[in-house]
């Protein structure tokens, strides 16, 4: 995915709100915006994870888009007409002007969310609505935006969601691990499910893979699903695996599987997350000698992820 190349026009993606099939009936939901975040945590309903067709959007895009969710995050956010503010510094990053945040602005505004309503129905609307922004660097430059009134009527009723570590999406130097760490998300809550069974083209949905792009296998898994799995099992608080399903030779489907890291597992993931960047491929793929050391966290630290984790799967 090239993160500049141009756009002609707003792109449909498509969402479709999973449930774990295996949950009792009548058990209680919780309201997603009445949840409290713990620390170091961000809440994103999932009615804004499992989208289809975002392959415009870039790293920073979808960065950018985390900051704003989590900065609106709230009983607020279900509030049709409520407007939102936040500083363009907290947003451009080590930029000092507002040119690419802008365009990650205008490429949000542009890409289209399709949902399956129950009745049948779908409902279109934009992933980012209305805003103000100075153009201009101005140290006190605010960002003034909002949501589609539709997109917030859905946001209103979610009860499912992922719980996303903030340290460990700023960790990820792709962008498909960012896409497939926040479906495993929401997915690791499921208490009586720890696979999914995709087709292809679905995975590719799910990366965030562009048409046209990566269509022969071998492509697709060398630079895109390997690359974001050997993110997500060095740097978050659980596992991810994809077992191709072949018909002949041709693989035409996937299995999606996720799974919990015990307290050691839990303390490298970590420790690697205090390590630079640079020279983190090299690591993840034994090509470097670990040179570089980083303190061992808290034991509470790495117990508060680990327990978080499993509480949420108790819950769901």
């Amino acid at each position: 995915m090239a993160d500049d190349d141009a756009l002609d026009g707003g792109k449909v993606v498509a969402i479709e709100i999973l449930d774990d099939p295996a949950r009792p009936a009548g058990k209680f939901k919780v309201r997603t915006l009445d949840i409290k975040p713990g620390h170091g945590e961000m809440i994103k309903p999932a009615e804004l994870i499992d989208v289809s067709g975002h392959s415009q959007l870039t790293l920073a895009d979808k960065r950018i888009y985390n900051a704003l969710v989590a900065n609106a995050f709230g009983p607020a956010m279900g509030e049709r007409g409520r407007e939102f503010h936040i500083r363009t510094a907290d947003l451009r990053g080590t930029h000092k002007s507002n040119e690419r945040l802008k365009d990650s602005i205008e490429r949000l505004m542009k890409t289209i969310v399709r949902v399956r309503l129950i009745d049948g129905q779908t409902r279109r609307v934009q992933l980012l609505g209305a805003n103000d922004m100075y153009d201009d660097e101005r140290p006190d430059g605010v960002l003034t935006y909002s949501f589609d009134a539709k997109l917030v009527g859905l946001l209103k009723n979610s009860t499912v969601f992922g719980k996303l570590e903030v340290q460990v999406m700023m960790a990820f130097t792709s962008s498909y691990a960012l896409s497939l760490y926040e479906a495993v998300a929401k997915r690791y809550r499921l208490r009586y499910k720890n696979s999914e069974t995709l087709s292809v083209e679905e995975l590719r949905d799910m990366l965030g893979v562009a048409e046209g792009k990566l269509d022969v296998w071998g492509n697709l898994f060398e630079k895109a699903i390997k690359p974001a799995l050997r993110e997500i099992n060095a740097l978050a608080a659980f596992g991810v695996g994809i077992r191709p399903l072949k018909t002949g030779r041709k693989v035409s489907g996937v299995v999606l599987t996720w799974w919990g890291k015990n307290e050691d597992e839990l303390r490298e993931a970590w420790s690697e997350i205090q390590r630079p960047k640079i020279g983190r491929k090299a690591r993840l793929e034994g090509k470097a000698e670990q040179t570089v050391t980083a303190s061992l966290p808290p034991l509470d630290e790495v117990r508060r992820i680990g327990q978080s984790s499993r509480a949420a799967k108790a819950k769901t």
